[in-house]
């Protein structure tokens, strides 16, 4: 039932699942304002906690640098900030290293545990089958992060709405650049996503030039209108974080689970609707390449209060069905 695993270059699949590969450590000198140390529990992947954050290898909010460090542009409470993180060895242990920039540096400082999973229990999860387990074994770096910022995980949720993850990053790299500003401290090719006001501003035809059909742009406006009460979801128990977030025309079960799996470290949000996950976890659970959401759920029910990650074991295992089918077409309607 395990198959094979993939190799160790990692595939669209194991990206999914929240991998981000790091660039082989290099020494190199960083002044900042704020700076903050901070020893995490047990094992800890910077690539594989914060890769879920990444929307696509463009993302103007995040990227990775050859010293092995992990940088992002976050609009906070109390304003812009740009965090940079970095694991060094100290004593025997690895130590997160980490330095922030602008209004809100203390705020991402202080928020830097649980953004590394300091909240999250991976003692928790018992795996019921040899892949999982295995994938595992393989990783135990693997945190949940939690950001505590639900509008920043919502709106490129939404944007991958029923259209390919390829669509979705190129309106999410155009709109933040073009929308939101540049971040602060040294990296001058990172930008902070807009702010609610500036989100609601954009005009129809920017939507349409960056591929935003009328209903996921609809969505969004409605979503930054209540922005206030969507961020206080952050603090919620998941479940009812979702029961919020759902009460937005447009916010169903799939962008609800996305945006809490970020946001609120939910180990047990199935993202319910996608296209892909049901037919990859029936098939390296049970081989059963077109299993729908009701089998994924049945398949995952073993590991209830853990779904997500288990989901996310099984991704990250590469472990998927041979294409039969094309892929589904690119559509752009900003060239209509």
């Amino acid at each position: 039932m395990a198959g094979r695993f993939a190799p160790n270059q990692p595939t669209r699949t194991t990206v999914r699942g929240g991998h981000t590969p790091l660039p082989k450590a290099i020494p190199r000198q960083v002044t900042a304002a704020h700076t903050r140390r901070w020893t995490p529990p047990g094992p800890l992947d910077l690539g594989l906690v914060l890769g879920p954050l990444r929307r696509g290898p463009a993302d103007p909010t995040f990227r990775t640098t050859p010293d092995g460090s992990v940088w992002r542009a976050s609009r906070t409470p109390a304003g812009p900030g740009t965090l940079r993180v970095a694991l060094r060895a100290a004593a025997g242990t690895d130590e997160a290293e980490a330095e922030a920039w602008g209004p809100g540096a203390e705020w991402l400082l202080e928020h830097l545990p649980a953004l590394l999973g300091e909240a999250d229990d991976p003692a928790a999860f018992t795996p019921r089958h040899r892949l999982v387990a295995v994938s595992q074994h393989r990783r135990p770096g693997l945190r949940l992060t939690r950001t505590s910022l639900v509008l920043e995980a919502l709106i490129p949720s939404i944007l991958e709405q029923k259209v390919t993850t390829d669509e979705a990053y190129r309106a999410w790299r155009l709109l933040v650049r073009k929308y939101g500003e540049p971040a602060p401290g040294p990296d001058a090719r990172l930008h902070v996503m807009p702010d609610p006001r500036t989100w609601a501003l954009i005009p129809s035809w920017e939507w349409h030039r960056a591929g935003v059909d009328n209903k996921r742009a609809s969505t969004i406006l409605r979503a930054v209108r209540v922005a206030r009460r969507l961020e206080e979801a952050a603090a919620m128990e998941p479940q009812q974080a979702q029961e919020r977030l759902e009460l937005i025309p447009g916010i169903g079960p799939w962008t609800s689970a996305e945006t809490v799996q970020r946001s609120n470290g939910a180990p047990d949000a199935v993202s319910v609707g996608d296209l892909h996950l049901p037919g990859i976890v029936g098939y390296a659970l049970a081989g059963d390449r077109n299993a729908d959401d009701a089998a994924m759920l049945e398949l995952l029910a073993p590991y209830a209060g853990q779904r997500h990650r288990a989901a996310r074991l099984i991704l990250l295992s590469g472990r998927t069905p041979p294409r039969r089918t094309p892929k589904m077409p690119r559509g752009d309607i900003g060239a209509l």
